[in-house]
């Protein structure tokens, strides 16, 4: 029989995806359309009336459902986990298919044999860093091929415990000059910038002069420079304006990682930090990370610890059987001081309720402020941001607070971050970028895990696609994974 005029041919593809309402990452409108992928990118979009000739080996039914672009989260401590556990079943069942890591000025690379100070062990242990180079590192992760895609940046924290004989002040001119030998390789071998985590004492020395020098060596490749600040407290302003001033005379693109403002008396300050950033944008790249919930998490220091906010054990060394209880229940059953209950704990893990929810809620609705979840993979007993905040963001304050419409909810976790990092050919769903994918369910997606229970699986993502590889399965997770090395070349 010959065709019937008019009808067309038959195309074959690997995956179609049917009926779904996408929302392609750029923040424009949502519309109905299929999505074909041929290999690992996308390779046609139609309006269903215009598919009905298309075939795929496997075809998915969205109806009732939104198509994104898979979840991009900027900010993770991941750099261990994608290699020890690399199903990522916390990240991919949220929909999360690409994660960035070495934040906070703490990286796997490139340093080799130590026993890690604070924040460095939140990555593990001695054993856990055996990376002499980014690209023996990097070279390990597509060894391990987790399931999600992986970026990195290179720890000034890193750089700073592998190179100097003291910490506790700014670096020589020759270490220096070594650090930005280091940290030119790591750029060169596909690391896509610096983090800095100026807060913490493997760090706190280093004076600004330090860091502009390390982040101009970054300007020269067009990578990104991102930044736990200083001080995120009292001196929040100061810190910021530090910010400022080095992008500037550095000539790069920054990133302020987690906004917040710390402590009851810095609460409600946020309007005051976001005018600065909006301010500073005239002058300099600037960009903004956050997650959902009013509370942080990090290593257990002694010194951050006061009366003031709920602190909550989320791992402890000395004593494992604190993990997932508050250190004044732990106090007073010791009869000692908070501070002596910390020092007995440590070193460990804990989450420190200092964040008010209105301000965490305006920094959320910021247009330029990105998603990432800052969670700790290693924890016993970890803040509820591993498992939930893509979720949380979608179902708690886009779809029940309306803090956002849903488009910008996912702009905001996948065509802005892919955008600020130079993520090529991710974070929208457009003909010829890779098929990261999601599909969920706009009614049901909420986050489970809670402070008390914080390893439960969201609900209402259906599917996850990573590199055109079917990844999550109805919530369940598939057993190939696709996930790749994300380069800045």
């Amino acid at each position: 029989m010959s065709q019937a005029a008019g009808e067309k041919k038959m195309e074959k593809f690997d995956v179609v995806i049917r009926d779904g309402r996408l929302i392609d990452g750029t923040g424009a409108p949502a519309q109905a359309m299929d999505v074909a992928i041929s290999g690992e990118r996308i390779a046609a979009i139609a309006v269903p009336q215009d598919s009905g000739h298309w075939l795929g080996a496997l075809e998915i039914d969205a109806s009732d459902r939104v198509l994104a672009p898979g979840f991009i989260d900027v900010h993770t401590h991941d750099d261990n986990a994608v290699l020890i556990n690399p199903a990522m079943a916390a990240k991919i069942s949220q929909g999360v298919t690409t994660v960035i890591v070495g934040n906070c000025g703490i990286s796997l690379a490139p340093i080799t044999d130590i026993d890690p100070p604070p924040p460095l062990n939140l990555l593990g242990g001695r054993e856990s860093f055996h990376y002499e180079s980014m690209a023996v590192y990097l070279a390990a992760v597509e060894a391990a091929r987790p399931s999600v895609n992986v970026a990195a940046l290179v720890g000034h924290g890193t750089l700073r415990v592998g190179r100097m004989d003291d910490l506790n002040r700014t670096a020589t001119a020759d270490e220096i000059a070594d650090m930005r030998d280091k940290l030119a390789a790591s750029l060169a071998a596909g690391a896509i910038g610096l983090s800095t985590g100026l807060h913490y004492k493997t760090s706190d020395a280093a004076d600004m002069e330090e860091v502009i020098a390390l982040a101009e060596v970054v300007s020269a490749t067009g990578g990104i420079y991102t930044t736990h600040m200083r001080n995120e407290a009292d001196h929040i302003m100061a810190s910021l304006q530090e910010t400022q001033t080095t992008a500037q005379r550095a000539n790069v693109p920054v990133v302020v990682s987690h906004h917040k403002c710390s402590g009851p008396a810095n609460w409600g300050r946020s309007g005051e930090t976001l005018a600065f950033i909006e301010e500073a944008r005239n002058s300099v790249t600037m960009g903004l990370d956050a997650y959902p919930y009013a509370a942080g998490s990090t290593v257990l220091d002694p010194d951050w610890v006061n009366d003031q906010i709920r602190i909550m054990i989320t791992t402890s060394e000395p004593h494992p059987e604190a993990s997932g209880r508050d250190l004044a229940d732990i106090a007073a059953e010791w009869d000692c001081s908070l501070k002596e209950a910390a020092i007995r704990l440590s070193p460990g893990g804990a989450i420190y309720f200092q964040i008010d929810e209105a301000d965490m809620q305006r920094i959320l609705a910021y247009p330029p402020t990105m998603i990432g979840s800052d969670g700790l993979p290693h924890d016993e007993h970890p803040h509820p941001r591993l498992w939930g905040t893509f979720p949380r963001v979608l179902g708690l304050y886009c779809r029940e607070l309306g803090l956002f419409d849903l488009e910008t909810a996912v702009h905001k976790m996948t065509g802005l971050p892919a955008k600020t990092f130079g993520l090529a050919d991710r974070g929208t769903v457009q003909v010829g970028a890779f098929a990261d994918l999601v599909v969920f369910d706009p009614a049901r997606i909420i986050d489970r895990a809670t402070f008390e229970k914080p390893l439960q699986q969201s609900i209402g993502i259906d599917y996850v696609l990573v590199n055109g590889t079917l990844s999550l399965l109805q919530g369940n997770l598939c057993p190939e994974r696709a996930g790749q090395v994300v380069r800045n070349h």
